[in-house]
């Protein structure tokens, strides 16, 4: 029997607050294992913690521009675009939203995303090829699950992961490069070697498993926050076989050789466009749950 609506949606609320307290961990860890090698283990952590804070801040205010314009969107208004500018306002009202504004990527590709650090200034962005062969229970799902993961800030939150995971690989990188460039300390003694050697070790481990994890983890935050987003979506719209039936067409037109195919932007589409090139996209590294188990969500709730 299928977990109740509600059930799913603080189940996957707690599971991504819990991946992201892991998160936090990995990064302590990573920030202590670099000042721990210099000598420094509190300025390791508040170094990388710097570092973190400079990257949020810049994909806070200005993530929505870089997003849009690496996707290829462009604004409609409600003139240009009523069909789906109507579609959008019908359903932000539903779910107490300010309208986002409408963006349209000009493909055939039926794909959709959401972005946006707050509501106030969020967007749902289409492509036309979604416009063109979707009905309209099928769009009503698919803007709901943008139009939730809005709501759930589900959005900033992978913002926050891919800064998070982002910052983590920099911070290894330079791990790395210190071990290999830094000079041979002079006349040490025996322990000082042993020391030296022993602490080598644990951070060359550090720097080549801790990225691994990094990306498991916002992969894992990206594919509950897809379950969330369903979930919502189907609350607001009280029709989940229509997101049901979108699901499962969208991810019937993936192509091979998909425009929308970003490794950076991926994970914020509804439908992973590497879909289509790599079959079934499951895993660890999977930046979404696999599409049958969404979509028999959907039709047992």
């Amino acid at each position: 029997m299928a977990m109740p609506i509600y059930g799913q949606i603080s189940a996957n609320r707690r599971r991504t607050f819990l991946l992201f307290f892991f998160f936090a961990l990995l990064f302590t860890a990573v920030g202590y294992g670099l000042g721990y090698y210099l000598g420094e283990p509190v300025t390791g952590i508040i170094t990388a913690a710097f570092i973190m804070l400079i990257l949020f801040f810049i994909s806070y205010y200005s993530g929505t521009k870089i997003v849009t314009a690496m996707a290829g969107a462009r604004e409609v208004k409600r003139k240009e675009e009523p069909y789906l500018y109507h579609t959008i306002e019908g359903l932000s009202i539903a779910a107490g939203l300010p309208t986002p504004k409408a963006y349209i990527i000009e493909t055939d590709v039926p794909n959709a995303f959401a972005a946006g650090n707050r509501p106030e200034n969020s967007v749902v962005a289409v492509t036309r090829g979604l416009l063109q062969k979707l009905n309209r229970a099928e769009l009503e799902g698919v803007i709901a699950h943008e139009l939730s993961h809005i709501k759930n800030r589900d959005v900033l939150l992978a913002t926050v992961a891919v800064v998070l995971a982002g910052t983590i690989v920099f911070i290894c990188d330079i791990m790395l490069r210190h071990l290999w460039y830094r000079p041979r300390m002079q006349r040490r003694s025996r322990n000082q070697e042993k020391n030296q050697m022993l602490v080598m070790v644990v951070v060359l481990l550090l720097a080549f498993i801790t990225p691994i994890f990094a990306r498991i983890l916002q992969f894992s935050i990206s594919r509950q926050r897809e379950y969330l987003a369903d979930a919502s979506a189907a609350e607001l719209t009280g029709y989940p076989l229509g997101l049901a039936s979108a699901l499962e067409k969208i991810a019937g037109l993936q192509p091979p050789d998909n425009s929308l195919d970003n490794r950076a932007l991926n994970g914020l589409y509804i439908i992973s466009p590497a879909l289509g090139a790599k079959g079934k996209v499951a895993g660890l590294f999977a930046t979404h749950p696999p599409i049958e188990k969404r979509i028999q969500r959907l039709r047992e709730m």
